[in-house]
Order: structure tokens, then C-alpha cells, then sequence
């Protein structure tokens, strides 16, 4: 029997699962700490610590919540470019109709944009 001291902690490992994951998505839509720290609601200084893999998001935190659907939208994103990441950080930097031809990346920096955008991007992916 291991030593309680050396058990993983499962809290600790799902921050790091979905922490890692946000800053894989982030890297891959080239996006830096300031449009990070708007759309996951995080401090500045807490983005670029996130970034640098020196914060971990605390599990059941409303950052925790925003952080999951932006896993969600590049996930979602990702399969409707088919990997591409280039036609991903284009599509969220362009205007959209669909969006009052906002830029995606603007409107996924409320929380409700963000929901809006991943219900958007979930009924697009039905019809492929």
C-alpha cells in the first residue's frame, strides 16, 4: 500500500489535464495572455503564469467552467478546419455574419459569447 503522501491527488491531475489543454488551444490559436485572460476570466498575471506552466486552474472555479469551453470551441473549430490551425486562428480572427460581423475572438471574451459561439460552432459540426 503506497504512502498517502505519494498517492496523486485526482484534483491535481485533473488542473493539470485541463490546464495543459488550454494551453495547448491557446498556443494553437495563437493567442497570448491578454485574450486568454478575458475568455477563461483569470487575472492577467495568472494567464501568463497558466501560459508558462506555472499555474495550474483550480478545479470548480468559474475560471475552471469558462476554461472547459475553451477546450470545447477549439475542439469544435479544429474538426470543422479538419486540424488545420491556421484556417482556426483565421476563422477567430475574421468577421462573422453570424456574430454581427464581429471577430469570434471578440465575442468568446463574455461569458456568454463564449456559449454562443460553441452552441454555433456544435451545430455546424452536426451538419458535417
Amino acid at each position: 500500500n503506497m504512502p498517502t503522501a505519494l498517492q496523486a491527488n485526482p484534483l491535481s491531475d485533473r488542473s493539470r489535464v485541463l490546464s495543459t489543454a488550454v494551453v495547448e488551444a491557446a498556443r494553437r490559436l495563437g493567442l497570448g495572455s491578454t485574450d486568454l485572460n478575458a475568455i477563461i476570466g483569470t487575472s492577467q498575471p495568472s494567464a501568463s503564469r497558466l501560459l508558462n506552466g506555472k499555474y495550474f486552474i483550480p478545479e470548480g472555479s468559474k475560471t475552471w467552467e469558462l476554461s472547459a469551453h475553451f477546450v470545447r470551441l477549439y475542439r469544435s473549430i479544429s474538426s470543422l478546419v479538419g486540424g488545420n490551425d491556421e484556417l482556426a486562428r483565421n476563422w477567430l480572427k475574421s468577421g462573422n455574419q453570424a456574430f454581427d460581423n464581429r471577430h469570434p475572438l471578440e465575442v468568446v471574451k463574455r461569458v456568454e459569447g463564449l456559449l454562443h459561439v460553441c452552441e454555433y460552432l456544435d451545430a455546424h459540426r452536426a451538419r458535417v
